[in-house]
């Protein structure tokens, strides 16, 4: 339940999952670019620039999530022997840090650097970053601090990375090909990161650490390698479509006119304290509970990616207002991850993490939709930056709290805390408070409609 990138994704880098808004305005920018087109070639057939650089993107999301999936089970199973939970919670609060504390520094990178430079750079940086870590765990196990310091680098770049390649589309395909090129470079980041979680935990089982680096190193470098033989048209295409842009305006007068809207972000942010926990939890309850090893980590990271998923792709076909269907999968995501509480029965968990994967991505859906289309155009972009850096600053925090918690409670009671949480937010979204307007169904995603 989190909104990672800029209208889409980033997924900070954990991005993949169970955050309210991440992979899911993924979702919501696909089906708009689904909706109304001519069918024809594929455009990574047709364009040669944008398919090498959706290659890589593909290539740093599957790197980024294998190395933070991988080292997370790596501390849990053979790195540390006391204090696992506050270990693993500190791993994923430095993969999720730069997102949120260096976006205002990439938003002027992005404005004021070549794009293809911005994105060959953070790529060779980080398939350098794995390098060293790889030769280094090579000759025996590298010490924790490094590892830390090499998950903090990788998701520095990947922070750099993900928005600049969202914001370069322009200058790679046509004005009649934007909308087609952003709804699939979203909607393939899920499966990257899927990718990249189900080869994580096996890979540092079945090979070590060291061979878990290289993987992600010859990863990047092939997205380096990639981005640098694209051809990019400059930005002075992307310039020449803005000029008709309104002014924006200061972000406190897009949430103060938006009050509805501001009580969802707050009920999203407040949810994703327990939801984004799961990512420390799934290793503490495979290793501690179920006794298994990288191959049960990687099918609940499956189930949980599966899950999201689907929900991305049938959450518009969710009944009901918006504020009353994502509260009904708030409720419903509650009793998900708290069932494995209560039953720890590996299959059952598996199916539980579906469910509640399928509940972020549908919830998510619904509400970044209908963002898009009741917040003016011009305010879009204040309007979504605040949206990411709000649920974004959760993942760290949350992965700190029940990383800690982990070294004090045993991890089904953790499940039970993260279930019990989410039923206050879910009781606030369903709150009639405040009507919250729904576009009639029919209406393009990518017309703004004033709030009626």
């Amino acid at each position: 339940m989190t909104a990672p990138a800029p209208a889409s994704a980033p997924n900070p880098s954990a991005a993949a999952e169970t955050t309210i808004a991440t992979d899911s305005a993924t979702a919501a920018a696909a089906a708009a670019g689904s909706n109304g087109t001519v069918r024809r070639t594929p455009l990574i057939l047709r364009n040669r620039a944008f398919a090498a650089v959706w290659l890589g993107q593909v290539l740093t999301q599957a790197a980024v999530r294998m190395f933070q999936v991988g080292v997370s089970w790596w501390i849990v199973a053979y790195a540390v022997r006391d204090a696992r939970g506050l270990a693993s919670g500190l791993f994923m609060a430095a993969c999720t840090l730069p997102a949120v504390v260096l976006a205002p520094v990439v938003a002027r990178t992005v404005a004021g650097v070549a794009h293809r430079s911005v994105l060959r750079t953070a790529a060779g940086l980080a398939a350098a970053t794995a390098g060293v870590l790889a030769v280094w765990a090579q000759g025996g196990g590298p010490p924790l601090a490094g590892v830390y310091a090499a998950g903090l680098a990788l998701a520095t770049c990947q922070a750099f990375f993900d928005p600049c390649l969202t914001t370069s589309v322009p200058e790679l395909v046509d004005d009649a090909d934007i909308e087609t090129a952003t709804g699939f470079e979203l909607s393939t980041q899920s499966l990257a990161g899927l990718g990249g979680a189900l080869l994580g935990a096996l890979t540092v089982d079945r090979a070590g650490m060291a061979w878990l680096a290289a993987g992600c190193a010859a990863a990047y470098a092939g997205a380096a390698v990639l981005v640098a033989s694209a051809r990019f048209r400059g930005p002075a295409s992307a310039a020449a479509r803005s000029d008709e842009a309104p002014a924006r305006r200061p972000l406190r007068r897009i949430l103060g006119e938006l009050p509805h809207m501001r009580r969802i972000l707050v009920c999203f942010t407040a949810a994703n304290l327990f939801t984004a926990a799961v990512f420390v939890v799934i290793p503490l309850y495979t290793r501690s509970v179920l006794g298994g090893g990288g191959g049960t980590v990687a099918l609940l990271e499956a189930s949980l990616g599966t899950g999201a998923l689907i929900g991305a792709f049938t959450g518009t076909r969710v009944p009901g207002r918006p504020t009353v269907a994502g509260a009904y999968c708030l409720g419903l995501m509650a009793l998900a991850l708290a069932l494995p509480g209560l039953f720890a029965d590996r299959l059952v968990i598996a199916g539980c993490l579906a469910v509640a994967g399928w509940c972020a991505g549908a919830v998510s859906v619904r509400f970044v939709a209908l963002f898009q289309r009741l917040v003016p155009t011009a305010d879009k972009p204040g309007f979504f930056a605040v949206m990411q850096a709000v649920l974004g600053a959760s993942l760290p925090v949350a992965s700190l709290l029940f990383g800690s918690a982990g070294d004090v409670l045993s991890p089904q009671t953790l499940c039970l805390v993260q279930g019990a949480g989410l039923l206050p937010a879910a009781c606030a979204l369903a709150l009639p408070e405040t009507r919250t307007p729904e576009p009639a169904p029919s209406a393009e995603p990518r017309t703004p409609a004033g709030a009626r």
